[in-house]
């Protein structure tokens, strides 16, 4: 499945994944291939997401995510790459 994480200032990343996994409003969530449409609100903690068998670890404060189609689509106003 396709993951993109933008902000206002640039795309962040935009790549294939195999699971990523968000904290949403009511808690932490999973999304694999074929997951059922979603939006969600994002509260602060990590995102973390598997590409080419490595994972990757973000901190964010907030945002939102939407999932449909096998396409991931994560906005935040700004990405901690220090997780």
């Amino acid at each position: 499945m396709k993951l993109e994480i933008i902000t206002p200032e640039q795309i962040f990343f935009s790549g294939q994944v195999t699971s990523v996994s968000l904290p949403g409003t009511r808690g932490l969530f999973t999304v694999w291939e074929n997951h059922a449409p979603l939006i969600s609100s994002l509260v602060k903690g990590k995102i973390s997401f598997t590409a080419d068998e490595k994972e990757t670890e973000l901190s964010v404060d907030s945002g939102f995510a939407e999932i449909s189609n096998n396409v991931v689509t994560v906005c935040l106003e700004l990405v901690n790459e220090k997780a």
